[in-house]
């Protein structure tokens, strides 16, 4: 359990949590180890999870040929994702589709695996512990949008030096 809450402290959308608060996340979180190049999920999956990783990476890919023309369906990595990161964080606001697949890079990755609904009804018992979380999800999906925004204007802009 200890090793849980350690891992739980190294994540930012766990950021403030008491040691009560963080005991009562580590209770819901199961550990699962993925060997390396074993997908975690796939892109356009129902989403249930969120994940942390504890080691290694996880690679976040997209298939282009979803919003391409060309058709191409091989995938690119768009992000890693490393020790005390969190991923599927839009699956605790809305259970929509994966926008993306997850896949162990390397030597394999461990993550603590943390449902969507136990973490809900632990938000709604605990309104303090389900304020912070959302707040914290609130900024790292902020710091993604906006990194997200740079790559693409970078993107536009080396795209029109080009030219």
């Amino acid at each position: 359990m200890s090793e849980i809450i350690t891992s739980l402290k190294q994540s930012d959308i766990f950021y403030q949590f008491t040691q009560t608060q963080l005991e009562l996340v580590a209770n819901l979180c199961q550990e699962k180890s993925f060997a390396a190049g074993e997908v975690l999920f796939e892109e356009n999956t129902s989403s249930k999870e969120l994940y942390i990783v504890v080691q290694g990476e996880v690679d976040i890919l997209v298939n282009p040929g979803i919003v391409s023309a060309k058709g191409n369906t091989e995938k690119v990595a768009i992000t890693t994702m490393r020790r005390g990161q969190s991923f599927g964080e839009i699956a605790v606001v809305d259970e929509g589709l994966r926008s993306a697949t997850a896949q162990a890079r390397n030597k394999g990755a461990s993550l603590l695996v943390i449902p969507r609904d136990k973490l809900i009804m632990l938000c709604e018992t605990y309104p303090q512990l389900g304020y912070r979380l959302m707040y914290n999800l609130a900024a790292d999906l902020a710091m993604k949008i906006r990194n997200t925004d740079l790559r693409v204007r970078e993107k536009i802009l080396y795209g029109q030096q080009k030219g």
